[in-house]
């Protein structure tokens, strides 16, 4: 007599099923906007109200108000190199929206895409990392940066950065970093460090689809005049409130300090890594003031370039920075003192902030095998003494 199988049968999407191989995949898009309600069956969990796509969704808001600003200071930097134009706040917007939308479409879709394929490949479930740093891509390269040059910088920086060893979670590089550094080292005419292409409308009085802007570094770096030559064309709160050429999300440090706070207040980042990395940037600058190294004050280099942005967003990533508490405030510190570094003795490349942060996450481990090893000795010592 036949047994009865009362087992359900996989459904078509889930392993084992019709189309099982798809599961991956569809489970991603079933999965954007909800958490499953799966829970551990057995064991002692610490279970709590956050996981990956809560942290990765704050890290996105965070950084809107930094994309919001970016998109209308694109139109404001294109009117004030026009004298043909004069628009209004919207129109400002509206033209940097349309300048910076194909940045954040041709990225997601090149980095999702391949995010899908290794999924499918290894029959893993498809994480949410890419959510950030697909949104990250755009905010650090200039608006005028061709889509096929930023389609292959995100395809490496994915493959490369991410999957090869293992996926999120599993990398050592920032990804949206090392996107930018390959952009610099295999186009460096592009992504020069000292000035930024300012986006233009075709066929507007006689100017070309793009024009130069210096940016504030470009001054202190290139006319060698110092702090005059900076202040001649950009003042301190111009700096702050970032209506300057620049990257698309590094200008303005107000909103990437609203950012800051979400971040902080979630706990989402480490206010630790923020602040030392300040503290690292002012002893620096401070120092190479007192030696006569430079003109420009320490507290300028918190606004200028993309230190603000790398500090606040790429030096807290908590897979790529120190995860020690202590070594948190050496990894930060360091990353200040590099950038000020690079910036004042590195003629060929104005902008430091990206170099010190890609250095530090490959020294982050040491930092923090030194950090466990000295706690390790001094626990060992007081024993012995007892």
């Amino acid at each position: 007599m036949a047994e009865n199988n009362n087992t359900p049968k996989p459904g078509l999407f889930e392993r084992g099923g019709r189309f099982g191989w798809l599961h991956s995949t569809v489970d991603a898009f079933d999965t954007f906007l909800r958490v499953p309600a799966t829970v551990t069956s057995r064991g002692s969990h610490v279970r709590d109200g956050i996981d990956i796509k809560r942290v990765m969704i704050i890290a996105v808001l965070a950084a809107v108000p930094a994309a919001l600003f970016g998109m209308w200071n694109v139109g404001y930097q294109h009117d004030l190199a026009n004298p043909a134009v004069s628009w209004d706040l919207w129109q400002r917007f509206w033209f940097g929206f349309l300048k910076v939308l194909p940045l954040l479409v041709v990225s997601y879709a090149v980095g999702l895409f391949i995010e899908f394929a290794f999924a499918q490949i290894k029959n893993e479930e498809l994480n949410e990392g890419y959510l950030v740093t697909g949104f990250f891509i755009p905010l650090i390269v200039p608006v005028d940066t061709p889509l096929w040059m930023l389609a292959l910088a995100v395809a490496f920086a994915v493959i490369f950065g991410k999957e090869v060893f293992g996926g999120t979670g599993m990398n050592f590089l920032n990804p949206a970093l090392l996107a930018r550094a390959f952009l610099f080292f295999s186009y460096p005419a592009k992504m020069s460090g000292s000035e930024v292409w300012i986006a233009n409308q075709l066929k507007i009085g006689s100017l070309a689809d793009g024009i130069t802007g210096a940016t504030p570094l470009s001054f202190t770096a290139d006319c060698k005049q110092g702090i005059d030559a900076l202040t001649s064309h950009f003042s301190f709160w111009d700096m702050f409130a970032g209506t300057i050429p620049g990257c698309v999300g590094e200008t303005s440090v107000i909103a990437i300090l609203l950012g800051a706070i979400v971040l902080i207040w979630t706990g989402v980042a480490s206010w630790k890594v923020m602040f030392s990395s300040v503290l690292g940037a002012l002893f620096t600058g401070w120092l190479a003031g007192v030696l006569g190294a430079t003109a420009v004050p320490a507290y300028y280099h918190l606004v200028m370039g993309g230190f603000a942005f790398g500090t606040v967003f790429m030096a807290t990533d908590p897979v790529t920075s120190a995860q020690t508490e202590k070594g948190k405030w050496i990894y930060g510190f360091l990353i200040g003192v590099l950038c000020v570094i690079v910036r004042l003795f590195n003629p060929g490349y104005a902008e430091g902030m990206m170099l010190a942060i890609l250095l530090m996450n490959t020294f982050a481990p040491l930092v923090d095998w030194c950090v466990t090893s000295s706690a390790v000795r001094k626990r060992a010592k007081k024993m012995k003494l007892a």
